[in-house]
């Protein structure tokens, strides 16, 4: 058997540190200011794209890869005779990313070994399923057992958003122009999820430290052995340190991370997003 090959799209919003120094390949979505258009996280750093969204009156729009930018990479990734690719991409509920990566896989003129993952997930939920691919396979193991860790890791995974500002939402269609504007009145605090690959809303706290509190009682309900952590945040290292306290007090926490969400996820949620991905630490609940 040849090497494995992990690739992922940059919604996945891995350090570029960490994705380096396991190999993993990322394809980037755009994000649009206008007419001028960036590669999410090669030609726009998040930091500098939350700096440009503040200052923007209207919401930037975002776009897939094309086919032809998915074949470029595994063609060159298949060249190499033998090499198996797992591919692993933003929820079909969200993006058309995961059919471009399909699509690609279809139009190759030598056959390759290439298995496409809809993630059913968001920002690092699908980082989470990438990492523990690529370091299964940097460990040797083979492609049926890292499809079915990814599998049972994206199973055992929860996650928890908070959102600073119901604007974006509402831009995007999420949520009425009534609601974003009742909502930011009295400080409601919705908190979401990702369910079944789209975005649904679990409960409605008063105030951000509440609904931190509120996030920390449901993973208290799910998780009592040790765990590992990711929190994602969107320019806010502040609301993400509080979180992370939070986190520490109520579990045994034997990992924890924290990541940026890149521009393309960030056009959809707005600066000041927070988030926590939660997992067993040992396969287990």
């Amino acid at each position: 058997m040849g090497r494995i090959c992990i690739v992922t799209d940059s919604t996945s919003d891995i350090p570029p540190e960490l994705r380096e120094s396991l190999s993993i390949e990322m394809v980037p979505l755009k994000v649009h200011f206008g007419d001028e258009a960036y590669l999410d996280g090669i030609t726009i750093s998040p930091e500098d794209f939350y700096v440009k969204l503040a200052g923007e009156k209207r919401l930037p729009t975002t776009s897939q890869p094309s086919p032809l930018d998915f074949l470029a990479v595994y063609n060159r990734l298949a060249a190499e005779p033998g090499t198996v690719i797992i591919s692993i991409h933003l929820s079909s509920s969200f993006s058309g990313t995961y059919q471009s990566a399909c699509m690609a896989k279809g139009m190759l003129e030598t056959p390759a070994d290439i298995t496409v993952v809809d993630s059913r997930t968001a920002t690092y939920g699908i980082g989470l399923l990438v990492v523990e691919a690529a370091r299964a396979a940097k460990a040797g193991e083979s492609k049926e057992y890292i499809l079915k860790r990814v599998e049972e890791l994206r199973k055992q995974t929860t996650l928890y958003f908070l959102v600073d500002t119901l604007e974006y939402l509402h831009k995007g269609g999420r949520i009425g122009k009534a609601g974003a504007l009742l909502g930011s009145l009295l400080q409601i605090k919705p908190i979401l999820s990702v369910e079944d690959g789209t975005v649904v809303s679990v409960d409605k706290i008063r105030g951000t430290k509440k609904a931190m509190i509120r996030i920390m009682e449901r993973l208290a309900e799910r998780y009592q052995g040790p765990v590992r952590v990711a929190v994602a945040h969107a320019n806010s290292m502040e609301y993400a340190e509080e979180l992370s306290a939070l986190i520490h007090q109520q579990f045994e926490v034997v990992e924890m991370m924290y990541t940026t969400i890149g521009p393309v996820i960030g056009t959809h949620v707005g600066g000041g997003t927070v988030g926590v991905f939660m997992v067993p630490a040992h396969g287990g609940r």
